[in-house]
């Protein structure tokens, strides 16, 4: 086989690779979209359809069904607000008691 021929068949070999490469891509988009379209605004746990409410201001899912509640990333810390166990902690560290998570 000529050097020309090994050329082209290398070039040939690497244009099926990407177009494989992408197909696969395509497919992996395709298929998250539609797991997504399958499971959106469904209960984890039950499988019924969510509603979503209005509660301290931040919208949340809940589960008519089991009452599940589903918290979009961030929500829970809104919900919780500042944390203050440090200040607990120190507080009790200054008073030689045990502070609220028992050290």
């Amino acid at each position: 086989m000529s050097q020309e021929e090994e050329y082209f068949k290398k070039i040939e070999a690497e244009q099926k690779a990407k177009l494989k490469a992408q197909q696969n891509a395509d497919d992996d988009v395709a298929s998250a979209a539609s797991r997504r379209e399958l499971h959106y605004h469904k209960c984890g746990k039950c499988g019924s359809d969510m509603n979503t409410e209005t509660y301290r201001g931040i919208e949340i899912e809940i589960c008519p069904s089991c009452n599940a509640v589903l918290l979009d990333p961030g929500e829970l810390k809104q919900l919780a607000g500042e944390d203050n166990s440090a200040w607990v902690s120190s507080f009790f560290s200054v008073f030689g008691g045990k502070s609220a998570d028992g050290e």
